[in-house]
């Protein structure tokens, strides 16, 4: 099943349609003052979204509140060691704002402020706003989405950490512990999610 959806979003997710797979390669070194977060996150799924807070809402639509909502929802699902990182925009508005980014979700997503000194971490990691990118547990990119598909009213995103969770699409991984597979996986394989959209039901997605 969730090699399907794999393949699904292989077809969906190409370069210039929003959103991009990578060839499951390391990030290039960035920091945030003298931390390495993506170091830091090695033996965890970790999501890294690109986002600013603007005038009416945190990025488009609300991205900041339905990412604490998606966070909440996968762990009571299961998905237990995965880390939210959230990279603030580097232009002087936007850092004005901060707190204000900081505040629209709980502490268990990490928000950082970029030093003005230092590279900008969204022209590294070759991001736009909105962006998400998902790491595997070594530290692996498996999928870095854009808009239209990083918009959390759609479910790329969470598909896609769950095929990360899940699966081993850049190769086996020495961090995986299966126990947190066994718990989650093996239900997950059996139903896709909820409301499935028209343009996933296949003979091979099955839809709760």
């Amino acid at each position: 099943m969730w090699a399907g959806l794999g393949l699904l979003l292989s077809l969906c997710l190409l370069p210039g349609g929003g959103a991009e797979i990578q060839n499951c390669q390391e990030p290039p070194e960035w920091q945030i003052g003298e931390e390495s977060p993506m170091l830091n996150a090695r033996g965890s799924v970790t999501v890294v979204a690109l986002l600013q807070w603007c005038r009416f809402f945190c990025c488009w639509l609300g991205t900041c509140d339905k990412l604490e909502d998606l966070r909440v929802k996968l762990e009571n699902e299961g998905l237990v060691n995965v880390s939210y990182i959230v990279v603030n925009h580097q232009g002087t508005q936007s850092q004005r704002k901060f707190h204000l980014l900081k505040e629209s979700v709980s502490d268990y997503i990490t928000v950082y402020q970029q030093d003005e000194q230092q590279a900008d971490v969204w022209t590294t990691l070759n991001g736009n706003k909105d962006d998400f990118l998902i790491y595997d547990r070594c530290g692996r990119l498996v999928y870095h989405l854009g808009l239209p598909y990083s918009f959390l009213s759609f479910q790329y995103v969470e598909e896609s950490i769950k095929i990360a969770y899940c699966e081993n699409k850049c190769g086996n991984c020495s961090y995986t512990v299966f126990s947190y597979l066994i718990l989650f996986c093996k239900d997950a394989s059996k139903c896709f999610f909820s409301k499935c959209p028209v343009e996933l039901r296949t003979d091979t997605i099955h839809c709760c």
